[in-house]
């Protein structure tokens, strides 16, 4: 149970890391919480700071996940009563919670899509391939990273799916449920992007955001 506890802690304060929000005001003196879309993620600090930045925000976005599940979760005090598997999901989870609510910026972090990339990298490194796949064709075609991130976030539970039961590759159960949930609480915080796509408001690659 300690080993859970600390395991918990400390993926989250590795999550809760606001990079955005440190480069906003390390780099240009300016929130970035109060620029573009008013989100604390690598995609508004690629608009609002430039490519360089906002591109050194998402790597540390996806490395934040990383840590988490190949790092942290082999942090051992006790014996805990998940396997292995479970405990790496248990560790990304709790990263990514502490990206989108942040304890060291109000509770307003991002939308958990980098930190999520990361933690598919150190769980299962093909399936975050296809992923990647899926995001940069739907990029290509759509132009709009909302509407990439969460067709690539729904095509998570679907190629585990065809990995397990067409490839016969190993795929838990607990792999599985987790796909689904990932895909689920992506599109949920990025509800407010939805409501921009119903109006024809949501932002595309080039164009101009308002500040």
């Amino acid at each position: 149970m300690v080993s859970l506890i600390l395991i918990f802690v400390l993926s989250y304060l590795v999550g809760s890391i606001p990079t955005s929000i440190i480069f906003s005001k390390l780099f240009r003196g300016i929130d970035i919480r109060e620029h573009g879309s008013g989100n604390a993620g690598g995609t508004n600090a690629w608009r609002i700071l430039g490519w360089k930045l906002g591109l050194s925000v998402m790597l540390i976005d996806i490395a934040k996940g990383i840590v988490a599940t190949v790092l942290i979760a082999k942090i051992r005090v006790d014996q805990p009563a998940m396997s292995g598997d479970l405990i790496q999901i248990f560790a990304g989870l709790s990263a990514i919670i502490g990206h989108i609510w942040t304890v060291f910026a109000g509770f307003r972090g991002g939308k958990g899509v980098g930190t999520g990339a990361g933690m598919i990298i150190g769980i299962y490194p093909l399936a975050a391939l296809v992923c990647l796949i899926v995001f940069g064709l739907t990029l290509f075609l759509s132009r709009i990273v909302s509407v990439s991130s969460m067709i690539s976030a729904i095509s998570l539970p679907i190629t585990l799916a065809v990995l397990r039961f067409g490839l016969q590759r190993p795929v838990s159960d607990v792999m599985l449920y987790f796909g689904a949930l990932i895909a689920l609480l992506i599109v949920f915080t990025h509800r407010s992007n939805i409501k921009r796509l119903l109006k024809g408001e949501e932002n595309k690659i080039g164009s101009k955001v308002k500040q």
